[in-house]
C-alpha cells in the first residue's frame, strides 16, 4: 500500500513508520515540526493542499497531535487545543485527496471524567461516550479528540473509511520522559531513592505496549475494523504497583516519595476491551514490557 502517516516522527508514528516500512508498504511520513525521519514535511502544509495528492495514498494514518504528558495537558491547555484544528484540516484533506481508508487515533482522554473518580474501579467501554450527550472529557485534550471522533462520521460520509482507535497508556523503551512509564525506568536505572511517585499512589492506568499497538492497529486495518475500539489490556495497575514492578525488576527497594500538588490526572483509567479481543489479544504483558525498557 502507499500510506501516509502523520506524526511520523512520534512515539506510535515512528513504530508504525518502521512497521509498515518492514512489511514492504510505500510510507510518506510527516510531522508537526521538521525532523530528520519525515524529511522536513510539514503537516498542516500538506493539509492545505489535498488536491496535490489526490488518488495518491490507499491509507492515512493520524497520529500527529500536540501532547506532552500530564503536565503538558494540565499546564498548557491552548497549546493542546490547537488539535482541533489540526484535525479538521486532517479530515478536510482526506476527503478531497480522495483518501480510501484512514485511522484515527483518538484517546482514552476522550471519556468522561465522570466515570474515571476514585471508588469502585469501572472499566471504560466505548458505548460510554454518547455523541449525542458525550459527558465532560478530560481537559482540552480529551475535547479535541472527541470532536475529531465526530469529525469522523463527516469524512465517512464523504467516502473514506474510518478506523477509530482509543489507546489507553501506551508505553515503550524509547518514549519521552514527559510519561510516567519512562521517567520510572529512568529513576529505577539511577536508583533514585526516595523513588518520586506523582499523587498518592493509588491511581490505576492500563498499560499497552506500542508493539501491541502497532499490531493491533494494522490487524484492524487489515480487518476493515472501524470502531471506536479501545486500545488496552484491561488490566488495572496503580502507579505504586508499577513503581514497585520496576524497582523490584531492578533490584532494589527505595522508599517511595509521594508528590501530592504534582498534576494527576483522573484516578481510574482502565478499558474494557471486549471489541479489541474480537480481533486481537495483545501479546506483552507489562512485566516483559518492563524487562525490555530496562535492558535497552
Amino acid at each position: 500500500m502507499r500510506v501516509l502517516i502523520t506524526g511520523a516522527a512520534g512515539f506510535i508514528g515512528r513504530h508504525l513508520h518502521r512497521r509498515l516500512l518492514a512489511d514492504g508498504h510505500e510510507v510518506f511520513g510527516i510531522d508537526l515540526f521538521p525532523t530528520p525521519l519525515v524529511r522536513g514535511r510539514d503537516a498542516l502544509e500538506l493539509f492545505r493542499r489535498p488536491e496535490r495528492h489526490r488518488g495518491d495514498f490507499d491509507l492515512a494514518i493520524h497520529c500527529a497531535a500536540i501532547v506532552g504528558g500530564r503536565a503538558r495537558i494540565d499546564g498548557s491547555p491552548l497549546s493542546v487545543a490547537t488539535n482541533l484544528g489540526l484535525d479538521a484540516w486532517y479530515m478536510r484533506w482526506l476527503v478531497h485527496a480522495r483518501v480510501p481508508r484512514a485511522v484515527y487515533f483518538s484517546s482514552s482522554a476522550a471519556y468522561p471524567v465522570a466515570l474515571q473518580q476514585p471508588g469502585p474501579l469501572r472499566r471504560l467501554t466505548e458505548t460510554d461516550i454518547d455523541y449525542a450527550q458525550p459527558g465532560r472529557p478530560d481537559a482540552t485534550y480529551g475535547l479535541a479528540k472527541l470532536a475529531g471522533e465526530l469529525l469522523c462520521a463527516y469524512a465517512e460520509a464523504e467516502g473514506t473509511r474510518m478506523t477509530i482507535l482509543r489507546p489507553f497508556s501506551g508505553y515503550g523503551a524509547d518514549q519521552d520522559e514527559t510519561y510516567p512509564f519512562p521517567a520510572f525506568i529512568r529513576r529505577a536505572k539511577t536508583q533514585q531513592d526516595p523513588f518520586e511517585i506523582w499523587g498518592d499512589g493509588s491511581s490505576t492506568r492500563d498499560w499497552i505496549h506500542i508493539d501491541d499497538i502497532v499490531d493491533a492497529t494494522l490487524t484492524a486495518v487489515d480487518q476493515g475494523v472501524q470502531g471506536p475500539v479501545n486500545l488496552g489490556t484491561g488490566r488495572a495497575t496503580s502507579f505504586d504497583e508499577l513503581a514497585s514492578l520496576v524497582t523490584e525488576e531492578y533490584g532494589y527497594r527505595p522508599v517511595f516519595k509521594y508528590l501530592a500538588d504534582a498534576p494527576q490526572g483522573v484516578h481510574h483509567r482502565v478499558a474494557d476491551t471486549t471489541r479489541l479481543r474480537a480481533f486481537y489479544k495483545p501479546r506483552i504483558t507489562l512485566e516483559e514490557g518492563i524487562a525490555r525498557a530496562l535492558s535497552a
